[in-house]
């Protein structure tokens, strides 16, 4: 890269993108050093076009193909990863393949196999309240010859909510959205994960505002698996059953996409090699241009001459935008993903296959020999690859994960010393369950903690107009552990198999 200084205003947007810390502004003037290797980051945040590419010599580089953005590495150099440098010509690792020993005091122990899984679960428990008395149900019992205890309770949680994670490629709205149940505000649009768009149900702030009563009747309404009507402002009615398909706009959506249209490409780029000159996967993440993507390129394909109205990533890689046409862009006609077709390139006769990540739609056109497209039947080999697009595919369905604090007083109901249940829980001396299901306990302070519904009994939420939710929480531990927490032993009882 290289700057003109005439251009460059000495702004410094580009400082904070570089990877390589390879810019300095002197005098208001940006100046590129040596550690620079062309990633481009810069490029893309310069207003002005101060900064441009900069030919190097082949001999003074090595070229990286570990990602597309082909960084140029200078010996003795990093790449933008920095996870490669230049050693006397050849790009090495900078950190050596690990095996598990040598992560293993990073990662710390496993819970012991004697408390993996508790002696009851919290459902059908009772509560703790008020909480200054010892739990419900306090078990003990023999697993594997040594004492374990199982506390229950079922805990109100006002700091609780739910995510809801919903497969579809179609638009649900601008991200951050407010999302209203019988016209009160329950929560938010947040962002979008591998093809999947994610609502944020509930948390303390809505359920202890003034619509604090819908928000803890619906987040148990989801964790038990019941249907629900959400709308997104300005944005689309859901109809939702963790579960089932989505429903978008009285629209059910069957497939969740295989991946992103640059993913797509190289899924499958072996076989639209063969079937078309070209191929566009449209996608409202990466739209990918087989020619030039990368594994395109590794099988074989040509140049084509193609170029995109989309804006381009790095090559055969262009981002989409959101809309209600193919792949959840806006392209409503294929065509119109097609800016122009560079005729000194370009071979009349050349077919061009666009289809989506799910393979719903598809269209082939060639090229005629005045330059124009003309739309044909799409042979017999193109279906059947767009048919394995369709069949990698998932099915669209809703999903979700309810998120709890049970830090608060209810630890009294187990320990006379709640710290110490919550060093427990963080060192794995003492396991947390919800309904008899494994849960992730988010590291930091307190017991935060997240549990897929799916895998906890329909029913087993509730709600309190406290306002709250009703979450059955099991925390089981050796005996000697439940008493050096100082735990109430007076409470515990034989464990007893009903039936």
């Amino acid at each position: 890269m290289k700057v003109d200084s005439i251009k460059c205003i000495g702004c410094a947007d580009c400082l904070p993108v570089c990877p390589q810390s390879a810019i300095r502004v002197r005098n208001k003037k940006a100046i590129i050093n040596e550690k620079c290797s062309d990633c481009g980051a810069c490029l893309r945040v310069c207003t002005n076009d101060a900064i441009c590419a900069e030919y190097i010599p082949p001999e003074q580089y090595v070229q990286c193909d570990a990602c597309p953005i082909e960084c140029k590495i200078k010996e003795g150099f990093y790449g933008a990863c920095q996870r490669y440098i230049n050693q006397d010509g050849n790009l090495e690792r900078v950190i050596k393949l690990k095996t598990y020993s040598d992560v293993q005091s990073m990662v710390g122990l496993d819970w012991r196999s004697e408390i993996r899984q508790p002696l009851i679960t919290g459902i059908g428990a009772g509560t703790t309240y008020p909480d200054c008395k010892p739990a419900p149900h306090i078990v003990q019992n023999k697993v594997n010859g040594i004492d374990v205890v199982t506390v229950v309770t079922e805990a109100p949680l006002s700091y609780s909510g739910v995510k809801i994670k919903v497969d579809t490629d179609k638009p649900l709205g601008e991200e951050g959205s407010p999302i209203f149940y019988h016209r009160r505000k329950v929560g938010h649009l947040t962002t979008e994960e591998y093809g999947s768009k994610i609502l944020s149900l509930g948390g303390v702030n809505l359920l202890t505002g003034q619509d604090g009563l819908f928000v803890a009747r619906l987040v148990a309404d989801v964790a038990n698996r019941k249907k629900t009507r959400l709308k997104i402002e300005n944005g689309a009615t859901l109809d939702l059953q963790v579960g089932g398909a989505p429903i978008i706009n009285g629209k059910k959506d069957y497939l969740m996409r295989v991946g992103c249209g640059s993913a797509t490409l190289g899924l499958f780029a072996e076989i639209f090699k063969k079937v078309a000159d070209e191929v566009i996967i449209l996608d409202s993440h990466l739209t990918g241009l087989l020619s030039e993507h990368a594994a395109g390129v590794y099988v074989g394909a040509a140049p084509s001459g193609v170029k995109l109205k989309f804006r381009r990533s790095t090559p055969g890689r262009y981002f989409g935008d959101y809309g209600n046409g193919w792949g959840g862009t806006s392209i409503e006609d294929p065509l119109d993903v097609i800016e122009s077709v560079d005729p000194k390139i370009a071979k009349p006769g050349m077919l061009i296959l666009i289809t989506e990540t799910t393979g719903r739609l598809a269209s082939m056109f060639q090229l005629t020999s005045t330059g124009s497209l003309k739309e044909i039947d799409i042979s017999p080999e193109a279906k059947d690859t767009v048919q394995t697009i369709a069949e990698t595919c998932e099915n669209a369905r809703v999903s979700a994960i309810y998120c709890g604090g049970s830090g608060g007083s209810a630890r009294a109901g187990v320990t006379n010393y709640p710290i110490r249940l919550t060093y427990a829980v963080h060192t794995n001396k003492a396991r947390l369950t919800v309904g008899g299901a494994p849960t992730f306990v988010l590291p930091g302070g307190g017991i935060n903690f997240m549990v897929d519904v799916e895998k906890v009994m329909p029913g087993a939420f509730s709600w309190t107009p406290t306002p709250a939710t009703i979450c059955p929480i099991e925390y089981t531990m050796t005996l000697d552990d439940y008493r050096k927490m100082g735990g109430h032993e007076e409470a515990i009882k034989p464990f007893v198999k009903e039936g």
